[in-house]
């Protein structure tokens, strides 16, 4: 019997010292913390330009998710787990007050985590993000009734890595403008695992923190991209999905497609120089 209680403490300790984990981060530069969330099948690596300004005065925290990037997939509850180990993340690092930056699905992420608890964050930045994403995608329908088992997912999962390959280059040339950048995000797409991207995306579609703005009391900025959508019809949509929020500072850069890291770098890096100052 005691050999059997000591195997079994053993396969539990090694089962949970194996577990994948659902980030992972990379710690760069020295000062204060700056915690910096990729979008959606993003890796670290978007935020090259804003590692170059801000290491020299910040402790960058990088954040990689499971399944994008060179990070292993995880089996299931993908965005849940992602959720509840940044904050966990956050929580175990608390000694100092953070800023966290977000780039679209990890604008989401910061907006999720200012509504938390007992998280010692400073303030908040949302680059091109939505609280929302679902709303703007389908309007009308209830994100809470949105499944992995959709003719949508299952063709996607079915497609060839030709199909996909060509599928990440037209969501590309959509996201950034010049064709080395486009480049980039394709090249990013193609490297997700599948299941991790397409149940990932509905995920991403289900979380709506709406709901949750108007518990949010630090400060918030938002930087959005003027493009393709215009820059009236761009503020209207971040006014409408950002109604709960109490107050938030706002600037568009008019010419700029989705990953404005990519697209307007000096521009971005000024109003985050404003921010962290």
């Amino acid at each position: 019997m005691k050999r059997i209680i000591l195997f079994a403490i053993a396969l539990f300790i090694f089962s949970h010292s194996n577990a994948q984990n659902a980030i992972k981060t990379t710690v760069k530069g020295s000062g204060k913390p700056v915690l910096l969330l990729p979008g959606f099948a993003s890796d670290h690596t978007v935020w090259g330009s804003v590692v170059t300004e801000f290491k020299d005065h910040n402790e960058l925290h990088l954040v990689d998710y499971a399944g994008f990037g060179q990070v292993q997939p995880i089996d299931s509850l993908w965005l849940p787990r992602v959720l509840k180990e940044i904050k966990s993340y956050i929580a175990q690092n608390n000694t100092e007050e953070w800023t966290v930056v977000g780039h679209s699905m990890g604008g989401t992420i910061a907006t999720w985590l200012a509504a938390q608890e007992n998280l010692n964050i400073k303030q908040v930045v949302v680059i091109d993000g939505l609280p929302g994403t679902a709303a703007l995608m389908f309007p009308g329908v209830d994100p809470s009734t949105l499944t992995y088992d959709s003719p949508y997912n299952n063709q996607m999962l079915t497609m060839t890595d030709e199909q996909f390959s060509q599928m990440a280059v037209m969501i590309a040339q959509g996201m950034t403008s010049s064709p080395e950048h486009q480049n980039l995000v394709a090249k990013s797409i193609k490297k997700c695992d599948r299941k991790t991207y397409v149940h990932g995306y509905t995920d991403y579609l289900k979380l709506d923190v709406r709901p949750l703005l108007k518990q949010i009391t630090i400060p918030v900025t938002i930087l959005a991209a003027g493009q393709p959508y215009g820059v009236e019809g761009a503020t209207q949509t971040y006014k409408n999905q950002y109604s709960n929020l109490n107050n938030y500072d706002f600037h568009i850069k008019a010419d700029s497609k989705h990953f404005i890291m990519y697209d307007a770098p000096d521009w971005l890096n000024e109003k985050l120089q404003a921010i962290l100052d």
